[in-house]
């Protein structure tokens, strides 16, 4: 499959419609046909939020189907592979969880409660969301009790990440210097991806490799979380994922507020505060921007990515550092043709249309608007949203964007895309 040639295509609200409707699976949205055939955690999160524009029932309905695949722990796994499907690998029997639901072994960045409050925010039908809310309450409280408690047992206040997916940026370059140390496996596997998607676009194979060995890691160890916290040989804190759980928490905190919720909120305002008071062991005064750590060799992971400055979205900087990532990021949209990419354009391992090593991706671009209004920057918001719509209005749908010359990259039809288009593209900054 090759790139796309940029057509000026309007952002039509009913092509995004379109697009949400024929990835329905009922009661829960795939990303895209094909490629990733089953339900995506925070995919389906972002995804809510497009519905919720167009089928109040049905948004609330892809948080239920996400949330009824919850671990006993209160993990909230990254894939539920309610169907079988040939087009994806590795599969249920590559996981090997043994759930009701067969599921991955690893989460994603938990966006679910910032996108759950937007949803009872917004919901023009209170009853309905006061009665989902109240439902979904102790899941959202439990997984995200589930991070602090297997993720940061030392109470450091930065949860860790055993896997590059679960960062859900799967082969940034912030990840090859940890990753290069885990061992590939030695079975033969065949890779589905690059029959959908231009290899060119996609991981390559040592990495894959890889990442199949840490699969097996959790698997061969019973999924023991002590064991693995201990001994796995993958293991780093990630801006990305520590900056949406703390947004996620205060958003949480909130939501339970307005339930008359109090069960957790204590504990989680706690953790929140620990998080505050750590965060600044990962900023770098000389990059302008928080970097990603390797907790088995306590170094810092020097690369300049998205979720470098998604300590924005998460209310963790403080005026000086949101000052210096504002003025980074101006320089950075100045750098590309279209949008923010996801790494840095000067990095010597930046690849404009290559998965998560430069594309612009428009959630991430989403969240960073969001964190930059929150700080006062409204022209850096402003900015971001207009060359995302410029992206979706001239190539399409796409799963990601080639940062130097706009075209589509990856899948095509993509939901998160559709999504975000229907919920912030389609509406002033």
């Amino acid at each position: 499959m090759s790139e796309t040639t940029p057509e000026q295509r309007p952002v039509g609200i009913d092509a995004a419609t379109a697009i949400l409707r024929q990835n329905d699976r009922g009661g829960y949205t795939i990303p895209t046909d094909g490629l990733y055939p089953f339900q995506w955690s925070w995919d389906s999160a972002i995804t809510g939020l497009g519905w919720l524009t167009i089928d109040e029932k049905r948004a609330w309905q892809e948080a239920e189907t996400m949330f009824r695949g919850q671990w006993d722990n209160g993990m909230v796994p990254h894939i539920l592979f309610h169907k079988g499907a040939e087009s994806y690998f590795p599969g249920p029997d590559v996981w090997g969880s043994g759930t009701k639901i067969p599921s991955s072994a690893i989460s994603q960045p938990p966006v679910w409660a910032t996108t759950i409050r937007f949803m009872y925010e917004k919901c023009r039908d209170q009853s309905l969301a006061a009665e989902k809310l109240r439902a979904l309450l102790p899941k959202l409280m439990a997984y995200h009790e589930w991070w602090y408690r297997e993720r940061d047992p030392g109470d450091t206040g930065l949860v860790c990440s055993y896997h590059p997916w679960e960062s859900g940026m799967d082969n940034s370059p912030a990840w090859d210097k940890p990753l290069g140390v885990v061992p590939g496996v030695s079975w033969e596997y065949k890779r589905r991806d690059l029959g959908h998607v231009d290899p060119e676009q996609r991981p390559h194979k040592p990495e894959y490799d890889r990442y199949l060995y840490l699969v097996d890691f959790y698997k061969d160890h019973g999924f023991d979380s002590q064991y693995i916290y201990d001994n796995c040989p993958y293991k780093v804190i990630d801006v990305g994922i520590v900056s949406i759980l703390q947004r996620a928490g205060n958003d949480l905190i909130e939501l339970c507020c307005i339930a008359d919720y109090e069960d957790g909120v204590e504990a989680l305002q706690a953790e929140l505060e620990r998080t505050r008071s750590a965060i600044n062991k990962l900023w770098s005064s000389e990059h302008h921007c928080f970097f990603n750590h390797d907790l088995i060799t306590g170094q810092a992971l020097d690369e300049v990515t998205s979720a470098t400055v998604l300590p924005l979205f998460g209310g963790l900087a403080d005026k000086k550092q949101a000052a210096a990532m504002a003025d980074l990021i101006g320089a950075w949209l100045d750098a590309t043709k279209v949008g923010l990419s996801s790494t840095h354009p000067s990095s010597p391992r930046y690849e404009s249309q290559r998965y998560w090593r430069g594309p612009v991706w428009i959630h991430i671009n989403w969240m960073i608007a969001l964190g930059a209004a929150d700080y006062g920057y409204s022209e850096i918001a402003q900015r971001l949203q207009d060359s995302a719509r410029d992206c979706v209005t001239a190539a399409g749908f796409w799963e990601y964007f080639d940062a130097d010359t706009g075209g589509g990259c990856g899948g095509d039809d993509f939901s998160w895309t559709a999504a975000t288009t229907l919920f912030w593209l389609s509406n002033p900054a």
